[in-house]
């Protein structure tokens, strides 16, 4: 079984101590998160994201380079969402296209199946 989850505001680990928490019994490995399909669209293209995350969900991103980013990583991160980072994140994107411009955690999910 797979507990499935679109959620961009916490990391896989507080998701899973949430769900044990209240009484089910899974594994991390049982666990697939919109975060979950990011990290591995980064490795897999080996990018160097600039990532737009709450501090929790950075935990999924743990030993990715972000050293001059050649993406950017946008989830539900208000913290993160005022005129200097995302005139940031705007300008590594429009610097970067047409590859990769912005990779939003939805479109993260769909382009990992």
């Amino acid at each position: 079984m797979r507990f499935v989850t679109n959620t961009t505001k916490e990391s896989k680990e507080t998701l899973l101590r949430r769900l044990t928490g209240i009484g089910f019994d899974i594994k991390a490995e049982e666990v697939f998160t919109s975060l979950t399909a990011a990290r591995r669209l980064v490795d897999q293209r080996k990018l160097r994201p600039m990532l737009l995350l709450q501090r929790d969900a950075l935990e999924d991103f743990k030993g990715v380079d972000v050293n001059n980013p050649n993406a950017v990583v946008v989830g539900l991160a208000p913290d993160c969402f005022n005129y200097e980072l995302l005139n940031k994140a705007f300008r590594y994107s429009t610097f970067l296209y047409p590859w990769p411009p912005i990779c939003y955690i939805r479109s993260c999910y769909s382009d990992a199946s």
